[in-house]
């Protein structure tokens, strides 16, 4: 079985690095942790150039017309420089959820202006409970004749302050079943709606609460069939495994790349301490990890693009895995980095802490290995 990517995902990848390493530096990420908007206009204004915005939109509507495989080509290299960027949130999540559950008119409206950056968009689902089964899913959604009012809230939304439309999961039935999910467009700035900043571990990608006060939808604001939405959103969630398991992988691979870099470079007792054997092994043991991760990550992406249906087993199995597998690097980094790997005028820990937040973004590796034995009938 092949593995490796074709020749136009390689030259992605390539081409992707060289741009995020003159573009996305780690001195950029320093200066937006503290920034109040943590969002750099600029970077997402080249990143819309090169066309990033639309890969996942169809050629009809204006963008690349590419795959999941090369999403996690493209998310591998944002994760190994953790861009500031609403790539994930607007690029993958929002434009995926708005093709799998929009209508012919929706996709026409809306994929376009994504794909060219001039709108971004998220995804507003988890609510206080944060959970990712029908039950967690408890915003109402109440009809007022050919209207709709929410009230409400939704948290750990991905840069709610900079998207000009969030995509809303709330309840037009009662119940807590997966009938009666549907999907709203909800512009910023509603009448009704604030947002809240939390305080996340990672500063490198912001999260909201967002509160909705009797917001007033129409009914043309309502993505997709009435009560229809839930099975949208598994697809969506799959999405979002095989995307974060894609930051994942990029990301280890340069937290581990920082660490032999420092361990040739740092010496003790008159020798470099990549030469001792504790920190060799140590060093190997991450390299066990992530070189065959990828071809998990590989696995789980084509399975998204055939419609295959071990997708959304295949998609948990990397989320699970490549999240543990970045907080494991990450933390064998630190250790390898002695001291200064704790300091925070050390890089290392930018890396460190996307990794723990990673780790617990849409779904912890617990929650994603039950899903697997779900999904197998175990």
């Amino acid at each position: 079985m092949d593995f490796a990517l074709n020749g136009d995902q390689e030259l992605l990848a390539q081409s992707a690095r060289a741009f995020l390493k003159a573009e996305a530096s780690p001195s950029l990420v320093r200066r937006l942790w503290d920034d109040p908007v943590g969002h750099c206009s600029d970077l997402n204004a080249k990143i819309s150039e090169q066309g990033w915005a639309g890969l996942l939109v169809p050629e009809a509507h204006g963008g690349l017309g590419l795959g999941m495989l090369d999403a996690a080509v493209l998310l591998t290299e944002l994760g190994r420089c953790l861009a500031p960027s609403p790539f994930l949130s607007s690029s993958v999540l929002a434009t995926s959820l708005l093709s799998f559950a929009g209508s012919a008119s929706q996709k026409r409206s809306w994929l376009p202006r994504l794909a060219s950056g001039e709108i971004l968009a998220t995804v507003a689902w988890l609510e206080e409970s944060d959970r990712l089964d029908p039950t967690g899913t408890v915003l109402r959604a109440r009809r007022a004749r050919d209207r709709f009012r929410l009230s409400g809230s939704k948290l750990f939304v991905l840069d709610a302050h900079i998207a000009d439309v969030y995509l809303v999961a709330a309840r037009t039935a009662a119940g807590l079943g997966p009938d009666g999910v549907s999907l709203f467009a909800i512009p910023r700035g509603a009448p009704g709606l604030s947002l809240t900043p939390l305080e996340g571990f990672d500063r490198t990608r912001r999260l909201f609460e967002i509160k909705f006060d009797d917001v007033v939808v129409e009914r043309d604001q309502r993505i997709g069939r009435e009560g229809a939405a839930w099975k949208h959103l598994q697809r969506m969630l799959d999405v979002a495994c095989v995307a974060i398991a894609a930051e994942c992988q990029g990301g280890a691979e340069h937290a581990l790349e920082m660490a032999v870099d420092y361990a040739k470079a740092r010496e003790q007792f008159g020798q470099t301490i990549g030469s001792f054997q504790a920190v060799k092994h140590m060093a190997a043991e991450c390299f066990a990890e992530i070189e065959p991760s990828r071809a998990l990550l590989w696995y789980a992406a084509q399975a998204q693009e055939t419609s295959n249906k071990e997708a959304s087993r295949a998609a948990s199995m990397a989320k699970a895995r490549l999240g543990e597998v970045y907080a494991r690097t990450t933390n064998k980094a630190v250790q390898i980095h002695g001291g200064i790997g704790f300091t925070w005028e050390h890089d290392m820990h930018f890396w460190f802490k996307r990794a723990k937040a990673n780790e617990a973004l849409f779904g912890s590796p617990a929650f994603h290995r039950e899903r697997v034995a779900a999904l197998s009938g175990w």
